[in-house]
């Protein structure tokens, strides 16, 4: 699992005219080629009326699934810009589809490129970026006479509360960086003078706008 990286906050739609042509951009979200497949064919279907539904996702850990389509543009002209966007930004587990309602006026090899790099860069700008961080759910358990000098601390430290449980002993869950793991334990030692159970929990990752 990657200790970060950077996809789409969910569902967006933005709608640019260029020469009289609409180019209408869809953005998702999609960890499989599947899911990718799935939301395109949705949005064919939709505007299944368009001259184009050009599209191109890029999926993986390593972006070691992507496809790109021209959907009747001139070759290289559609689904490869697209493409190039989503890795211009660095982007992974995005799917993208512009659909273009031709206007009458032919805008070249080079005109084509540069509006479907437009309406995917603006696609994704109104669906939002997200930056997704790999954490560790730490848990530790105190006795109750601890637990506001921890919630104190915790509070002013880089890690971040996700939940207390009142239990025999109080039980606190905290949002720690992988790579921040042992720095964590000893911390928390420290600031409990040795009276605590730490454990590590479950893997998550949260998610930051960007």
């Amino acid at each position: 699992m990657l200790p970060s990286y950077y996809t789409v906050k969910g569902y967006g739609e933005n709608e640019i005219e260029i020469e009289r042509s609409r180019f209408i951009a869809h953005v998702g979200r999609a960890e499989t080629a599947d899911e990718a497949l799935e939301f395109i064919q949705k949005i064919k279907k939709i505007h299944s009326n368009a001259t184009h539904n050009c599209s191109a996702y890029l999926i993986g850990e390593n972006d070691q699934i992507q496809k790109a389509n021209d959907d009747g543009e001139p070759s290289g002209t559609a689904g490869v810009p697209i493409l190039e966007v989503l890795k211009k930004k660095k982007l992974k587990d995005t799917v993208v589809v512009i659909t273009r309602y031709f206007g009458g006026i032919k805008l070249g090899a080079g005109g084509l490129i540069r509006a479907y790099g437009r309406a995917a860069s603006e696609g994704l700008s109104a669906a939002g970026i997200v930056e997704r961080r790999l954490m560790n759910i730490m848990h530790i358990k105190v006795d109750y006479n601890w637990l506001g000098k921890l919630e104190n601390e915790l509070r002013s430290s880089p890690f971040l509360l996700k939940e207390i449980h009142y239990l025999e002993k109080v039980e606190v869950e905290v949002y720690v960086e992988i790579n921040q793991t042992d720095i964590f334990i000893n911390w928390a030692t420290e600031i409990t003078n040795g009276q605590s159970e730490i454990s590590r929990g479950k893997l998550h990752y949260l998610e930051e706008d960007k």
